[in-house]
């Protein structure tokens, strides 16, 4: 695991070299991530100008609309450039109702990665994420052997876990090379201070979903004149402050605007001095 200051990348493989500052899919599906985008040429746009500003990791999953948003990249973006790497999830189905059932049978997961590359039209995906329950006294054993085996046979080139203890990590990192863990982490939910330091002592990408609170946007009069002061967003700041964390904390801001993805990516620039870090910190 390299880190270059220059290009903000962090190299987890030789064949996977991420921009830390990524763009997540989500939003790019229709309200409660189900259903089309109001503007689907937005959304293709928003996906383009995220690539041609440098953008090199994009993550994503099939139970995004469903299957609507990797249509939806598959279409604005393949042939794929070179450089651009795929990270998606598996272990859920949405309902009709629009739903979240979480399933990690081997048979479920098996056809979730096929469907999953079928939709993006790839031969195999750069990374899988295991979502696995908020139940943490689980064993994700079986779950990560099934797409262990995948990897094995060449339709996965890395692997990686999502919303898991530390304990479920170690579990899998028996089982197979984990080079990423993706879990709920932002300014203001720091459960996973911990196992964001075991991360980055071990080397391993640690992916903070809902980075500017996803469902519950942030809220906090700290942040607020933090940022006033530094001339900047409370987004962008909070993203800064994500960024300044860890050094292998890997970002995912969702948007289907290209201007908030613009403002999204110039979080990249912002350097937080010593006395604003000390006051984010300090939130609780």
């Amino acid at each position: 695991m390299t880190t270059s200051e220059l290009t903000d990348r962090l190299a987890l493989a030789d064949d996977l070299v991420l921009t830390r500052m990524g763009y997540g899919t989500m939003q790019l599906a229709g309200p409660g991530v189900m259903g089309p985008p109001r503007d689907r040429d937005e959304a293709v746009a928003v996906l383009r100008e995220a690539v041609d500003r440098g953008v090199t990791h994009i993550d994503t999953s099939d139970y995004y609309g469903p299957f609507i948003v990797n249509e939806i990249l598959r279409e604005a973006l393949h042939p794929y450039p070179a450089d651009v790497r795929i990270v998606t999830k598996v272990g859920c189905r949405r309902g009709e109702d629009g739903s979240w059932n979480l399933d990690t049978s081997p048979d479920e997961l098996v056809r979730e990665v096929h469907e999953n590359l079928e939709r993006l039209d790839l031969e195999a995906i750069d990374v899988v994420n295991l979502r696995v329950s908020d139940d943490h006294s689980e064993s994700l054993g079986e779950a990560f052997r099934t797409l262990a085996d995948l990897r094995e046979q060449g339709l996965i080139r890395h692997l990686g876990v999502s919303n898991v203890s530390p304990e479920q990590l170690a579990e899998a990192r028996a089982i197979a090379p984990v080079v990423c863990v993706q879990n709920h982490y932002n300014l203001v939910h720091r459960a996973d201070d911990d196992l964001v330091d075991h991360c980055a002592a071990e080397g391993i990408a640690y992916t903070s979903f809902f980075p500017l609170g996803g469902f519950s946007p942030l809220q906090s009069d700290t942040l607020a004149q933090v940022a006033e002061r530094l001339g900047a967003t409370p987004q962008q700041t909070a993203l800064a402050w994500l960024l300044q964390r860890s050094p292998t904390m890997l970002l995912i801001p969702g948007t289907s605007s290209r201007a908030h993805l613009r403002e999204n990516l110039a979080a990249a620039d912002l350097t937080l001095p010593a006395d604003a870090v000390a006051e984010l910190d300090a939130i609780t």
